[in-house]
């Protein structure tokens, strides 16, 4: 399957007569549906959405009749590799066949992201408990099957991105989740929510190392585009809930005390100062990635 798109329909038309002479093709029309993927059109735009993915999920789980919840992820709910009774062999190959249909619904889905990341830490011996998070998850596609990801028609090219960090949130090794959500114009276009590599010993060092991860995204839709030739903004925009971590940026002074952290603090301080990073102060309740 492929999606052949153009912001000329001359162009489009001639690269499938072109492809036409060497290969058999069937020419479907205007895109509705794409590997699990369907796309509804709107008055100023698409709406992607997993609809009948979800459907067809919940029923391979045997939860088609489950009771819906609100929430991706119970918030009193601490997930550790040592809580729980290890499933059976089968049960453990059920759950890693779940987990992994969720992580494709991510791509639609960033509501998803950080809780089928929490539940994919587990794979390697699930229990119980993972077990009963991973359904917690259906229980809430359960109520939202047709949410999707809106694509709007838009002027702004700026790449303006929001991260946030979940500090030692880990039990088990007490590293931080570090997740960023980053908009070209007004439309989400990349996110994510991964488990930092190095344990760090404050909020603020958390808050920065998810900064400057989401700093190296930016930098590289933004590489993309140029490459593509589409004119945007040479500076980005970076939204952050920690004032430490945004002083930090703007603060030539700096006594690291690991490697790890001088690193990120000169990458981001670097592009600060050649006035390339603009970052601003964004109150937790407006924080898109948290």
């Amino acid at each position: 399957d492929i999606i052949v798109t153009s912001s000329k329909s001359q162009a489009v038309s001639t690269l499938m007569k072109n492809l036409e002479g060497d290969f058999p093709l069937k020419d479907l029309g205007d895109l509705y549906y794409f590997l699990g993927i369907e796309v509804n059109k709107v008055a100023d735009g698409i709406v992607l959405s997993h609809d009948k993915y979800v459907n067809d999920l919940l029923k391979r789980a045997s939860m088609f009749g489950c009771k819906p919840v609100s929430t991706p992820l119970s918030v009193s709910e601490k997930l550790s590799s040592k809580i729980g009774t290890p499933l059976e062999p089968k049960d453990s190959t059920h759950y890693r066949s779940i987990v992994g249909a969720l992580q494709y619904l991510t791509l639609t889905r960033p509501d998803l992201t950080f809780s089928v990341n929490k539940v994919c830490q587990f794979l390697h011996a699930p229990t119980d408990c993972h077990w009963a998070a991973v359904k917690w998850i259906l229980r809430y596609l359960k109520g939202c099957t047709r949410l999707g990801l809106k694509i709007v028609k838009n002027n702004s090219l700026l790449a303006s991105a929001f991260s946030d960090a979940n500090w030692a949130g880990s039990l088990d090794d007490r590293r931080s989740t570090g997740g960023y959500a980053v908009f070209l114009g007004s439309n989400l276009v990349s996110w994510s929510a991964r488990k930092q590599p190095t344990v760090l010993r404050s909020s603020t060092e958390a808050e920065y190392k998810a900064a400057a991860n989401t700093t190296t995204e930016v930098m590289w839709i933004q590489i993309l585009l140029k490459e593509l030739g589409v004119p945007c903004p040479s500076q980005e925009k970076l939204w952050c809930d920690n004032l430490g971590a945004k002083y930090l940026a703007s603060n030539p002074v700096f006594f690291g005390r690991t490697k790890h952290v001088e690193i990120d603090y000169h990458f981001v301080r670097e592009r600060v100062a050649r006035g390339l990073l603009q970052i601003e102060f964004v109150p937790s309740g407006d924080q898109v990635a948290d």
